[in-house]
C-alpha cells in the first residue's frame, strides 16, 4: 500500500514538473492519444458530437475544468459514474500529450488592447 502510494505520489511529481511545457509534439502526439482511446465516445475536436450522450465533448470537458487539473486522475486511472467508460491508466508522457492536446481546446480570453 505505501509503495503504490509512493509510485502515485512520484507520477504526480514528474507530470506536475511537465505541465505547461507542452510543444507541438505533444499536442500532436494528444491527438493521436485521443483518436485511439477517447473517440468512439468522446467529441475530442472543436466541433464534433461525442457517440454517446453521457461522454462529454473534450472541449466542453475544457471549458469546465482546467485541464491539467485531471492530471492526477489520468495517473491513477480514470473512473466516472457510468459503467460505458473504461478504465485507462496512462503513463506521464501520455498524461502530458493529452492534456496538451485538450488544453488546445480550452477557449483563451482576449486581451484587451
Amino acid at each position: 500500500m505505501r509503495i503504490t502510494t509512493f509510485v502515485r505520489a512520484l507520477v504526480l511529481i514528474v507530470v506536475w514538473g511537465m505541465s505547461g511545457s507542452a510543444n507541438a509534439q505533444d499536442v500532436g502526439a494528444g491527438r493521436l492519444l485521443a483518436e485511439k482511446l477517447c473517440v468512439r465516445c468522446h467529441g475530442i475536436g472543436r466541433s464534433d458530437v461525442s457517440k454517446l450522450a453521457a461522454a462529454p465533448p473534450f472541449r466542453v470537458i475544457a471549458t469546465r475544468y482546467s485541464v491539467w487539473t485531471l492530471e492526477e486522475s489520468f495517473a491513477e486511472g480514470i473512473v466516472v459514474g457510468h459503467t460505458a467508460m473504461p478504465e485507462f491508466v496512462l503513463n506521464p508522457d501520455q498524461i502530458t500529450n493529452l492534456l496538451s492536446y485538450m488544453d488546445t481546446l480550452t477557449p483563451r480570453t482576449k486581451k484587451a488592447k
